[in-house]
């Protein structure tokens, strides 16, 4: 029998299976690393090797080979965690870690530690990698060699432990061998943990890792992260009553964050703390070692509006800052910054004449036409990045900066790269093309085994409104021209694009145009890409702007589609969900039902970093989290309204749900709630998914009063 898109988006886990992914070209460009799985409906990622030269692949590691079965069963707490703030719903190799040359390799499988060497490019010694487990005592989680490969540091439990790998490292068969073991940094009491990030950190600061390698290896800097201060929460499963909680550390807006510091460890055995004015700056956002008697750092105050990047001296502690951003409203933390060039000029990010720029040594050398989105590589003299044009953020397009800026991509799409020496990968994913591609630019493609979508989207994009938002309309493929109920489906916040020009995006919102809808996609006010102004205008109020711009593309896209706007309904997952449940109930007048997915309805329950950037502090001024809330608005309800939450859920967490649902049932406003037992914020379970689908649609067709498509 063959596949229905629903089922076939869920077991793809949302056609993203089977493409190569988390790449590391080494540092003289010689090869690439990646992982990929074997299908596109295969969940578990191998690891593989890629000679640019040549374009020839190499399978290093498969992971069915080593455990015999998927690891996604066996994983501990710390990297189930991991992959829940990174949304990673594979298994196998999820990620790994090399030393400076990106010969040696590390990696984690069910907690057990694992490490090979890539080889040479060319005729290597055998078609796999020489795979070798070391005997620890577990579970392992974040293992990282250090620049030489002469050792693996990892995490184990709260302490920072280290593998020394002379004994075995010239082992020419997979076995088995015993290393001998130290612990770097522990704590005795179980709030204190060494090595890791901390929630806020890895959610909301994508710093995902909590200790960094000298260049000679032979300190680390690692994070000293006490949870003492921040409140426990509870996630429970109702659905198994015997079934202890899970106990977490939440930090709340307004509430107390865990505090982080910073110390070099020496191989010695001499621990020095880096010191700054934690007080006024307490989020240590990135670290990194430019050279052996330098590090690297950047500290961001808590209401977000100063960031200082530092220099601080290993042997003493002593920190000297380097450049200071202030903003009235927040200082955006950019991926791929700080950093310094060959020379030692500093590298930042900071918005500038109404738009993101890129800094070198203070100066912008970026035109104020380009909002720049993340700093790819920094080697030498050259910086390669990802921006888009000021006026347009559905395209996104690599550039080089080595002196004078250079567009490396000009196909309208979405582009991303990595590169090292003279190596540049760029991933390519555009609207009049399934999938993505990625290669090796002016040489070859790497294999990519995606599932080609069972959905064809057709979109059309618009330029909505006086301030020209970015919308996306989606039509039945066999529609004849008759006026269509409406589907608006965005996520429409801070941080995410929905109308971008990439074919994979628009799969699901086509298949539900398909059933019978004109499906709506709007990025408004808030979303990244269009600028300063644009995204500050969501500042103490998360809820009209959001609106209001939805309000203003449906209205927009009707002058152009024949669009039934007696009949419009809305769905959205996280901040989508936030949307789609305001809309009927502030806007009833113009939304007629809606499917709330995963939604906060209560910002006071929502974490400190995130919440407190747009809000500001609650304990300080309530007003902004008042006008926010969705639970004041609920004796307003008058449409059908399906809350749908995980369970699970450590990031949204189900009480956002339960909450509204309690406060609609006092006002005695029906509405509907599906529990999804043993799901977290992501749903990458199959069934889940692919069910979760087929209800939407059914719930749609029935609050709107449609006949079956």
């Amino acid at each position: 029998m063959s596949d229905s898109f629903p089922r076939q988006y869920a077991r793809t886990q949302r056609l993203t299976l089977g493409e190569p992914r988390n790449l590391v070209v080494a540092a003289d460009g010689r090869h690439v690393l990646f992982a990929r799985s074997r299908a596109g409906d295969d969940p578990v990622n191998c690891l593989w090797a890629l000679d640019p030269a040549t374009g020839r692949e190499r399978l290093l590691v498969d992971p069915l080979e080593l455990l015999g079965a998927a690891d996604d069963e066996q994983l501990p707490a710390a990297e189930r965690a991991r992959r829940e703030r990174m949304r990673e719903g594979a298994a196998g190799i999820t990620s790994y870690a090399t030393d400076a040359a990106a010969d040696r390799i590390a990696f984690a499988l069910a907690g057990r530690l694992f490490t090979l060497r890539a080889g040479p490019a060319a005729e290597p010694p055998a078609d796999h990698g020489v795979v070798t487990e070391l005997a620890v005592t577990g579970p392992v989680f974040d293992p990282r060699p250090d620049p030489t490969g002469s050792r693996i540091a990892y995490v184990c439990g709260t302490a920072l432990r280290i593998a020394e790998l002379a004994d075995f490292a010239d082992l020419a068969d997979l076995g088995r061998a015993d290393a001998t073991h130290r612990t770097l940094a522990d704590d005795d009491r179980p709030e204190v943990s060494w090595g890791s990030a901390e929630f806020i950190a890895a959610e909301e600061m994508d710093r995902y890792r909590g200790y960094w390698w000298s260049p000679d290896g032979t300190a680390i800097a690692a994070c000293r992260v006490d949870n003492a201060p921040v409140r426990q929460w509870h996630i429970a499963n109702p659905a198994d009553p015997a079934a202890l909680p899970n106990v977490i550390r939440y930090p709340a807006a307004g509430t107390p964050n865990a505090g982080v510091s910073l110390h070099v460890l020496r191989l010695d055995g001499t621990r020095i703390e880096v010191e700054w004015n934690r007080d006024t700056h307490p989020y240590l956002a990135t670290v990194q070692w430019p050279s052996d008697d330098r590090l690297l750092l950047s500290v961001q105050s808590r209401d977000q509006r100063s960031l200082q990047v530092l220099v601080a001296d290993p042997r003493t502690g002593a920190t000297t800052a380097m450049a200071t951003d202030t903003d009235d409203a927040w200082v955006e933390l950019v991926p791929g910054t700080p950093a310094t060039l060959g020379d030692g000029r500093l590298v930042v990010c900071a918005d500038r004449d109404g738009a993101r720029r890129l800094l070198v040594d203070g100066t912008p050398v970026t035109p104020a036409d380009l909002q720049v989105r993340s700093v790819a590589a920094v080697s030498g003299s050259t910086i390669w990045f990802h921006a888009n044009p000021i006026d347009d953020a559905t395209v996104q397009h690599v550039w080089r900066w080595d002196g004078t800026v250079h567009s490396l991509t000009s196909e309208p799409g979405v582009h991303t790269a990595t590169a090292a020496g003279s190596t540049v990968v760029v991933r390519s994913a555009v609207l009049h093309r399934p999938g993505a591609t990625t290669t090796v630019l002016g040489g070859n493609t790497i294999t990519s085994f995606a599932a080609t979508p069972l959905t064809k989207p057709h979109v059309t994009l618009l330029r909505c409104g006086a301030t020209r938002l970015a919308t996306a309309v989606l039509l039945p493929h066999d529609h004849d021209g008759t006026p269509l109920p409406v589907l608006m489906d965005p996520y429409g916040g801070p941080h995410a694009l929905r109308a971008l020009q990439q074919y994979n995006g628009f799969c699901a919102s086509q298949w539900f145009a398909d059933q019978g809808f004109a499906v709506v996609v709007a990025d408004g006010r808030g979303t990244p890409g269009r600028g300063s102004e644009w995204e500050r205008s969501v500042l103490h109020d998360l809820a009209s702007p959001a609106l209001d711009d939805q309000v203003e593309a449906l209205h927009a896209a009707a002058e152009h589609h024949p669009l039934d706007l007696n009949r419009v309904a809305i769905r959205g997952w996280s901040f989508g969900g936030y949307l789609a449940a305001l809309a009927v109930l502030r806007r009833p007048d113009v939304f007629h039902a809606a499917v709330a997915g995963a939604p906060v309805t209560e910002w006071r329950l929502y974490d400190t970093h995130y919440t407190e950037r747009y809000l500001g502090n609650p304990e300080v001024d309530p007003l902004p989290y008042d006008r926010s809330s969705l639970l004041p608005l609920a004796p307003q309800l008058s449409r059908p309204l399906l809350l749908v939450h995980g369970l699970a859920d450590d990031n949204v967490v189900a009480a956002h749900t339960l909450q509204l649902s309690n406060a609609l049932l006092a006002a005695g406003k029906p509405h509907e709630v599906l529990p999804l037992v043993g799901v977290t914020h992501m749903t990458p379970q199959e069934v889940v998914a692919e069910n979760l689908l087929l209800h939407q649609i059914e719930f749609l067709r029935r609050a709107l009063g449609l006949r079956p498509h």
